[in-house]
């Protein structure tokens, strides 16, 4: 009786995409079997513009003067005063721009790209390796979520001044290193979208663990990965608490330099309104870039087969 050599890695790499396609393409096969009606098209509508009011609303205040948001008689054009009240922002000196946005991207970035690499390591172990507690210790990871940031403020920044690292960037990126949701999401990725067998081929090919997570968990878990690292990176980008606390007002984040603008006797909502919506540019250009992959690792982890 003959045995049957297993598949070499490489296969078993080119394999992986294959799979995902061939799955994909039954899900889009059932899909374009169902018409949506006329009751879907009103409430998508009726979703896409309780998105967008905000973001006109906000440009038709940061358009206009001091006088636009109180005026009874507003009209609903936006005026020609955006790029004034834009630059008037970005040279303010009271609010540092330019270094507040290199801050937040800097800042942002590096927590994003670290609670991807953090959360799928322990995603792949709490999902398909076997050792003794690994039960207990993801309900004790998933547990933390349940405390609030508010309760660590004191002892976070008593140590941080033990340190001496407050008012600087760092202050802000180490806490947040690591994500206790971005674990629980990669671990119940991994073990929906990659099967045992896979792993078992990999290991009696003669791959290590090491490449085995390279080669398998790696490619397997890009979609959910792309989704969590936008998360994390627009939560990081929008913190106001923690930043606001630590740092000071020359080396601030973004939301804490906007915040300046409202510290003075009399307050330009539209100046301030024209800062909101440059602070979401990058955003909205990150999420134009990454939107394809955003949608995917939606559809990946909602839909099982």
């Amino acid at each position: 009786m003959s045995i049957s050599t297993p598949p070499p890695l490489a296969t078993i790499e080119e394999g992986i995409p294959r799979e995902a396609a061939r799955r994909r393409n039954n899900r889009t096969t059932k899909i374009r079997g169902y018409r949506p009606g006329f009751w879907v098209y009103a409430g998508l509508g009726i979703v896409i513009l309780s998105a967008v009011f905000p973001y006109y609303w906000s440009f038709l205040i940061g358009s206009g003067d001091s006088s636009t948001i109180n005026d009874p008689n507003m009209s609903w054009i936006p005026g020609g005063n955006f790029v004034a009240n834009a630059m008037s922002v970005m040279n303010d000196p009271a609010v540092n721009f330019w270094p507040a946005l290199w801050n937040s991207i800097y800042s942002s970035t590096l927590i994003a790209a670290a609670v991807v690499i953090t959360s799928t390591l322990a995603g792949w172990a709490f999902a398909k390796l076997r050792f003794r507690g690994s039960k207990a210790l993801l309900v004790f990871v998933v547990a933390t979520m349940a405390v609030p940031m508010q309760l660590g403020v004191v002892p976070l920044y008593i140590l941080f001044a033990d340190l001496g690292w407050t008012g600087q960037i760092g202050a802000i990126i180490i806490p947040a290193l690591t994500s206790a949701f971005g674990v629980f999401w990669m671990t119940q990725y991994l073990q929906q979208s990659v099967p045992d067998e896979l792993i078992e081929a990999a290991r009696v090919d003669g791959a290590s663990m090491i490449r085995t997570f390279w080669v398998i968990g790696v490619t397997a878990a890009r979609p959910a990965a792309a989704m969590l690292f936008l998360f994390t990176f627009v939560g990081a980008w929008n913190n106001f608490f923690w930043p606001f606390i630590v740092l000071d007002r020359q080396n601030p984040t973004l939301p804490v330099a906007l915040s300046l603008l409202q510290s003075n006797y009399f307050v330009d909502y539209s100046v301030v309104l024209a800062g909101v919506l440059l602070s979401t540019i990058p955003l909205l250009i990150l999420f134009a870039f990454a939107g394809k992959q955003l949608v995917s690792g939606i559809m990946a982890g909602a839909v099982k087969g």
